[in-house]
């Protein structure tokens, strides 16, 4: 059973890079190569069971697969405890990404040496690369008792970590009682982690990282692993689910250095039903809201803001509705919808000062232009897949996201607006309790509407790759 951050081709921002991070990873190389095979699993090795017991198409899950996760990768018998394990069991995965990729980006600036001011120029660019290598360990401590711990790199090695969490389940013998504590991912029913698309811009859910232009506020990324405390439930079938998180408002970044005083919530449910020859179906909302600073002390100079100083707190939300649809055994739909609105202090360019995303710092006295409003938008996710085999899955998706009001009045009011289209194939020429490999192809066309640098008009980007995605 597998399990992916991120990282790989779209690179993100990092917290600092640490020494010892790196060379925990180089320790588990070391020593699971000095091993047999046998003591190189992960879930599916601890349980004798294929890949596709729990993915759709690794490393998306299929209803059995989003029941063990929610049990806190158990399957409820006497082999979730480790003491029941061969001794050589130790439940680490790596996974990696050789690929060719062709990139064409349009109307980037670019200096105009005959005029000695810039022009706006499509880059289009070609080769070969790899991704990011993340590390996956995880399981039981005890029955009931969960752990995962995920360090992650970018291609230059670079290690940081994505997921560390521990997690109580069954509190009280009731599958309606778990508690989670460290980083880790929201309870999205479709899930940023599992996405089966790798390309710059069709490699992530849009609609999870969606940000105004010229918008300040970096704290709402769904698609993020934040730091946190999380209240999670299920019906013994799991067909009903909830989640409840609080989450420090710092968008997964250790150290508090935002601000130390500023909370946000992520509320979750959903509920399946039988809808006989069709499958199982499910339908289920989210809420993610709360404040985040806007105001920083400074230290050498009015752009020096200060980390951990932030207040001013100013406030969010995105919620939407998510739909789980299958049309029999090989064709499925997922839809997720979002209603999005910023504090008009964001919208204004106030929020992350310290990573220099906002432009202004909200000092005391400052007040907002006048006319200033909330930014707001909608958007929806439509992906739908159809499995040929076990072995091969087609892939496509349609996300748009549209401004319903601009934070300034006067604004072209389409400005930012986000279309773009995914298709792709993922061939598995196996899939066993071992290893995981799938040949990737992919193509991906995104639209931007008036964010050309110097002239105001659209920017379209595209991006077609091929790879190899394997895991151990």
């Amino acid at each position: 059973m597998h399990m992916w951050t991120k990282s790989h081709v779209r690179q993100k921002r990092q917290s600092a890079n640490s020494f010892l991070v790196a060379a925990l990873a180089l320790i588990v190389l070391l020593m699971g190569a000095s091993q047999s095979a046998s003591a190189l699993p992960a879930f599916a090795r601890k349980y004798g069971l294929r890949c596709s017991a729990c993915h759709e198409s690794w490393p998306m899950l299929n209803y059995f697969g989003q029941k063990f996760k929610d049990n806190g990768y158990q399957l409820m018998n006497d082999r979730d405890a480790p003491i029941w394990q061969n001794p050589g069991y130790w439940p680490v995965t790596f996974r990696i990404l050789p690929i060719w990729h062709r990139v064409s980006s349009g109307k980037q600036a670019v200096d105009d040496p005959t005029t000695g001011g810039q022009v706006e120029q499509r880059i289009t660019s070609s080769g070969f690369d790899i991704s990011g290598l993340d590390f996956h360990t995880g399981g039981t401590l005890e029955k009931n008792f969960s752990f995962y711990v995920l360090p992650s790199s970018d291609a230059t090695a670079s290690f940081h970590f994505e997921t560390v969490m521990a997690r109580l389940d069954n509190v009280f013998n009731s599958p309606w009682l778990n508690v989670k504590l460290g980083k880790f991912e929201l309870d999205n029913l479709l899930s940023e982690k599992r996405i089966l698309t790798l390309t710059g811009n069709g490699g992530i859910y849009q609609l999870y990282h969606f940000i105004p232009q010229g918008d300040g506020n970096v704290f709402g990324q769904m698609g993020d692993n934040q730091l946190g405390v999380e209240v999670m439930g299920h019906s013994v079938n799991d067909r009903t689910r909830y989640s409840v998180a609080l989450l420090s408002s710092n968008d997964g970044q250790p150290g508090l250095p935002y601000g130390s005083e500023a909370y946000s919530t992520f509320i979750a449910g959903s509920q399946a039903f039988d809808a006989g020859k069709l499958g199982v179906q499910r339908l289920g909302f989210y809420v993610m809201a709360g404040e985040a600073p806007t105001s920083w002390l400074t230290s050498g100079g009015p752009n020096a803001a200060i980390a951990g100083s932030g207040t001013g707190n100013k406030g969010y939300s995105r919620e939407g509705f998510v739909g789980q649809f299958y049309f029999g055994q090989r064709f499925d739909v997922q839809v997720v919808t979002q209603h999005g609105q910023d504090s008009a202090w964001f919208g204004q360019g106030y929020g992350d000062f310290i990573d220099a995303l906002a432009t202004n710092n909200n000092t005391p006295g400052t007040t907002l232009p006048a006319g200033s409003r909330n930014p707001t938008w909608n958007g929806v996710l439509v992906e739908p897949h159809f499995v040929y085999s076990p072995q091969l899955i087609f892939l496509a998706r349609y996300e748009t996201i549209r401004m319903s009001q601009q934070s300034t009045p006067g604004t072209r009011a389409d400005l930012g607006n986000i279309t773009t289209y995914t298709v792709g194939t993922r061939y598995n020429p196996f899939m066993t309790s071992r290893a995981g490999f799938a040949w990737h192809n992919e193509f991906n066309i995104f639209h931007q509407t008036g964010t050309a640098p110097l002239s105001g008009t659209n920017i379209n980007t595209s991006e077609v790759l091929t790879g190899f995605d394997f895991d151990f």
